[in-house]
């Protein structure tokens, strides 16, 4: 949404041009990601965010086909990396590599609007993504895109976040705060094993076989996706925030340190099934938790979807996503702005070009960090 609102400002469009182009990014974007499994060769996810901000900004300024075409494939060539950078150690580099690509997809679609070509086909061809980053030259896929003039639906498929963490940990996160309740003293846990699909195994989990994923001293975008550190605080706090769960005086905390480190995770090939179901109405984000205790005792509990997921237990609505804004943005904005921005946003169609300009949050400046300039580097 930013980089498409950005040429939206830029290009004195309105409020229902926005509107489509956010739809047409999103039946890209959730469409890629059914259709092309990028995770199995360890391909970052950016690479199906470059051609959906690509493909919503054509809509956006109603771009023919052709310049539509070489936008995508532009956007795609520049924007294939590994997910090393959700590996390991992560660094800052992953909360900015959504934005990046953005950028970068601008920029294709710029290119190709002054009428410069692609590498072409960027899919299919002899040395193509398909061919030697995902599954060879024999490679094939089936992208279930919309025809034209169908509704956009593909954006309902997309699930919101209620907990500041990886959406793998979205369902841990409420499954702790409901285990909780049944455990009287924390130190009484011997072990905590987490049964869950092989994705959250391997990305958050103990397969991963990141040792920066128990440590302490670990970064703020490490520990987001270390479930054996989100479930310990989850399970003792019984609530999550964007900030202090994130705290070093929070993740050095002494008996926080102890739990985190009983915590493991195995893959569950029940759940990983249920992880794949290409139908949306089974598909699973859960896992089931086994909490063993030193005098013998166990408790054992499982949830398939988040709270907040449209099938979930308390599935967000309007006044869960303006608490989430209000959250995210305490302290920050003042509330004239709070109203001024929900205000705008919630009569989007409605919005002229003039509207769409002002459609950014206004931070006061001394409440902005880094925003003096940085001499450090070379421009």
């Amino acid at each position: 949404i930013p980089p498409i609102l950005a040429v939206a400002q830029q290009c004195d469009c309105n409020g229902k041009d926005l509107l489509r182009s956010i739809g047409t990014g999103y039946e890209i974007q959730i469409n890629l990601v059914k259709g092309i499994c990028l995770h199995k060769h360890k391909i970052d996810h950016i690479a199906h965010l470059g051609p959906s901000v690509a493909a919503g900004i054509g809509t956006l300024l109603g771009l023919d086909l052709d310049t539509v075409y070489q936008s995508i494939q532009q956007a795609l060539h520049v924007t294939c990396s590994t997910r090393q950078s959700r590996k390991g150690e992560i660094s800052s580099w992953k909360a900015y590599a959504p934005a990046h690509a953005g950028k970068l997809a601008i920029e294709a679609v710029d290119r190709a609007m002054r009428g410069e070509k692609s590498p072409s086909p960027i899919y299919e061809g002899e040395d193509s993504v398909i061919a030697y980053l995902l599954d060879g030259p024999e490679g094939e896929y089936n992208v279930p895109l919309s025809e034209s003039g169908e509704p956009k639906l593909a954006i309902l498929e997309s699930y919101t976040k209620e907990h500041s963490a990886e959406y793998q940990s979205q369902a841990l996160i409420d499954l702790a705060f409901r285990m909780r309740t049944k455990i009287p003293n924390f130190n009484d846990i011997e072990s905590i094993v987490i049964h869950t699909s092989h994705h959250t195994h391997y990305v958050i989990g103990t397969g991963s076989n990141d040792p920066q994923k128990m440590d302490p001293n670990a970064s703020r975008e490490t520990l987001d996706h270390s479930i054996m550190y989100i479930f310990a605080v989850a399970l003792q706090d019984g609530k999550w925030h964007h900030v202090t769960s994130y705290t070093p005086e929070r993740t050095k905390r002494p008996d926080t340190v102890t739990l985190w480190h009983k915590i493991t995770t195995v893959e569950s090939p029940e759940w990983t099934k249920r992880y794949h179901d290409p139908d949306p109405n089974k598909k699973s984000f859960g896992a089931k938790v086994l909490i063993h205790f030193k005098n013998g005792d166990t408790l054992e509990d499982e949830i398939s979807l988040a709270n907040a997921h449209p099938a979930g237990a308390k599935p967000f609505t309007r006044p869960d996503y303006i608490r989430k804004f209000d959250t995210l943005t305490e302290g920050i904005i003042e509330q004239k702005e709070r109203d001024r921005f929900l205000g705008m946003v919630q009569r989007l169609p409605d919005l002229t070009s003039d509207d769409i300009k002002k459609l950014n949050v206004q931070v006061p400046l001394d409440r902005l960090v880094n925003h003096q300039k940085d001499d450090r580097g070379i421009f």
